[in-house]
């Protein structure tokens, strides 16, 4: 019995302990936790350190950005078609600015307000008037224009429909017109090598029974062919005459002749 006694106090007292071991244990742990709670503003405090520092990074790079400057370099290319020194009212469209007036009566003569460009010397008034026609540069007639016909020998005339070309046409200096000064033109074929049709026809009444008159027109095949023939006895050249007179037989390459009344 007195062992048993001594045994439930020794439990009583390990439990004691234990209790104890545990409340220490946990103290220790709240008290490590309070601890990091404390420590929490210091990590707070060097957050807005960091953001700081990139708003600080951010401002500097919008601020060595730059826009992009807009170009203000005018054209003057048109000093090389303006003359120095000459009567202001006697430059070309190309060296003046005008106000031209888009509502006018097509044909009708207008007069407008035309001031010198920049850069130009000139005698005289620097604003003055100028008339012009109410149309647009491929409206006015052909007097008007200067058109490249570069491409009209490559087009050929004697087909049907007939066939056309286009050329780059530009209205002369001492004309206004309204919208673009510069456009294209279609044309109808209508080009000349030179050959002259009254030259044609004298050599075929004179000495069309050789083939003088073929010969000059560049059918030489057929010019050899009436030689060794005598004009097929007359009868090819007086054929020859009237073809040549009527404009059936022409030059060699499709061109058209020189007539006198052109």
């Amino acid at each position: 019995m007195e062992f048993c006694r001594n045994l439930s106090k020794c439990s009583f007292c390990v439990h004691i302990i234990l209790t104890l071991c545990f409340i220490s244990i946990n103290f220790k742990g709240s008290s490590s936790s309070t601890a990091s709670v404390g420590k929490s503003p210091a990590i707070s405090s060097v957050t807005p350190s960091l953001t700081d520092s990139n708003t600080t990074s951010a401002n500097t790079n919008v601020t060595t950005t730059t826009a992009p400057v807009k170009s203000t370099t005018r054209d003057f290319s048109y000093l090389d078609h303006c003359p120095d020194n000459a009567p202001c009212e006697n430059l070309g469209a190309s060296c003046i600015t005008c106000k031209l007036n888009y509502y006018c009566v097509y044909g009708k003569t207008e007069t407008v307000d035309c001031t010198v460009k920049q850069n130009i010397t000139c005698l005289g008034s620097r604003v003055f008037k100028r008339p012009y026609y109410c149309r647009y540069g491929y409206q006015l007639d052909a007097d008007k224009i200067f058109c490249d016909t570069a491409l009209a020998s490559k087009c050929l005339m004697k087909q049907a429909p007939p066939e056309t070309f286009i050329a780059h046409c530009m209205v002369k200096e001492e004309f206004l017109c309204l919208g673009n000064r510069t456009f294209y033109k279609k044309f109808p074929c209508n080009w000349t090598s030179g050959f002259k049709w009254s030259t044609a026809l004298a050599l075929s009444i004179t000495l069309g029974g050789f083939g003088v008159d073929r010969f000059y027109i560049g059918l030489w095949r057929s010019g050899i062919g009436k030689l060794f023939s005598f004009g097929g006895l007359g009868v090819w050249t007086i054929v020859d005459v009237v073809l040549i007179a009527v404009g059936y037989v022409g030059p060699h390459d499709d061109s058209l002749y020189i007539y006198p009344w052109n």
